[in-house]
């Protein structure tokens, strides 16, 4: 008779999700995170049953991260994720050696849930997908309507969409040329500025008709001409102000997918006329996305990325060598834009649960190679409009937001301690630090001051590993799981 362990199922990485896991680490995360508010105060205990429940199901989100000889890939994880406390500053590294090795996390703080997702797992649409999932059945638990999931399986699929729509064409080289970059004094490592602003669904809708133009083309416009404005002064630049805008591409090729099906494109201007007018920058940028976020365009675009994976040598060169040229290509494509600005429109929720709910937020983690990001979800009658940054400023945002204000959209700010915002509650207090009362930039400013003596602490460190009083052997095992 044979014995043995069972084999546990595995998969491959799509396209995109490939790069991820090489390039990611404590400073650079790809977590981005998913959260719901709701009306009353979260129960940990049902909402740990309510993921208990969902997770059979969702067999995409089951799963753990292996290294093999040529590429990582995916193998099913049947251990039991926990529902925690939100105690970390959001969009923090997902160790895959963590956290029973899941590649996402559920955390709760007060009446919001957060799904913080490792980007190779899936994208925003998948995130969105279980959230609900979790949500729906958190909800059942709740008023004590939950019925038994036995038999029901959710269809999505997870194929690799890129492969799918792989068309063989003519291949394309894309510009890595420098585009400006955000400066700026750095909060200390592992913390970060968060900063909502909620503005009325309708009133941007009336702006937008009046300039002629889609809510992202305004958006994006904005977001160009503060950063101008801001760190130009208004001024002729060297550099074009380039933002990296992902696109959904199931919008554009048949694909249900709960694995990453995204492209980016870059919009952005080269400021060499001081007296330009910001409603021609507009017209500008929305020629610019009419012509590149075109189904022609996208598709020489999956052409460009899946042509590479097939190629023979490259799918021959053992994975430690593709770490390193991923590495380089991703940093010479990391310099070519500016800032990244995301959409994922409409948040859909299903009619019987909308009275428990009352909005969702999104927001991706930065570092300091990626020091601002903005993403932007709409859930009923209210967008919501994130930035998560590294800077200890807000003046970028600021600027943004008054902008807005100046063209008719009414803004409410909301965010954590270093944010510009008057509410500055929402999130829990990670490291109590005195501030004063004028706002959260004074202590994100004394923060800054104590990042210059990180050498003094490794110094320290280094001291006492040397005199016995820390165990190295227990440190490199714990870092890099030795």
């Amino acid at each position: 008779m044979k014995t043995g362990k069972k084999l546990s199922a595995w998969r491959r990485l799509d396209n995109t999700a490939k790069i991820f896991p090489v390039i990611a680490n404590e400073n650079l995360s790809n977590v981005f995170r998913l959260s719901v508010t709701l009306k009353k105060i979260i129960n940990p205990v049902l909402l740990q049953r309510a993921l208990e429940d969902i997770l059979p199901l969702m067999d995409h989100f089951r799963v753990k991260l292996r290294r093999g000889v040529f590429w990582y890939y995916f193998e099913e994880n049947n251990k039991i994720p926990q529902v925690q406390h939100e105690s970390t500053y959001p969009c923090r590294y997902i160790d895959p050696h963590g956290n029973h090795k899941f590649l996402f996390r559920v955390t709760y703080h007060e009446k919001r849930i957060n799904l913080e997702v490792f980007h190779a797992l899936t994208d925003g649409l998948g995130a969105s997908v279980f959230l609900k999932e979790l949500t729906y059945r958190y909800l059942q638990l709740d008023k004590e309507t939950a019925k038994p999931l036995a038999g029901h399986v959710y269809k999505e699929p997870v194929e690799d969409s890129y492969l799918k729509n792989y068309r063989p064409n003519e291949r394309q080289n894309y510009s890595s040329a420098s585009a400006f970059r955000l400066s700026g004094n750095y909060l200390p490592l592992g913390t970060g500025q968060i900063l909502h602003g909620y503005v009325n669904v309708k009133e941007l809708k009336a702006v937008c008709r009046r300039y002629e133009v889609s809510i992202t083309k305004y958006l994006a416009t904005v977001m160009i001409w503060s950063i101008w404005q801001e760190y130009c002064s208004g001024k002729p630049a060297a550099q074009p102000v380039v933002l990296n805008v992902p696109i959904n591409l199931r919008s554009f090729f048949p694909s249900d997918t709960m694995a990453n099906f995204f492209a980016v494109t870059m919009i952005g201007y080269l400021f060499q006329e001081p007296d330009i007018t910001f409603e021609r920058l507009l017209r500008i940028v929305d020629r610019q996305m009419d012509k590149k976020i075109d189904k022609n365009r996208l598709e020489a675009c999956i052409s460009y990325n899946v042509s590479n994976e097939k190629n023979w040598l490259i799918r021959a060169t053992p994975l430690l060598f593709k770490r390193l040229a991923l590495n380089i290509v991703f940093r010479l494509k990391d310099r070519a834009y500016t800032m990244t600005l995301s959409n994922i429109g409409v948040i859909e929720i299903d009619p019987a649960y909308q009275a428990d709910i009352e909005r969702f937020h999104i927001m991706i983690g930065v570092s300091r190679r990626q020091p601002v990001k903005c993403v932007i979800c709409s859930y009923g009658e209210e967008m919501v409009i994130t930035f998560t940054s590294v800077f200890a400023d807000s003046s970028l945002q600021r600027r943004f937001f008054k902008h807005l204000k100046m063209d008719g959209t009414a803004v409410r700010l909301e965010g954590n301690e270093f944010s510009a915002a008057r509410k500055r509650d929402m999130y829990p207090r990670i490291k109590r630090v005195l501030i004063l009362r004028k706002g959260g930039e004074a202590k994100a400013g004394r923060m800054v001051k104590q990042v210059g003596h990180t050498s003094e602490t490794a110094a320290r460190g280094a001291a006492e590993y040397l005199t016995g009083r820390r165990n190295l052997k227990a440190e490199l095992q714990r870092r890099f799981h030795l």
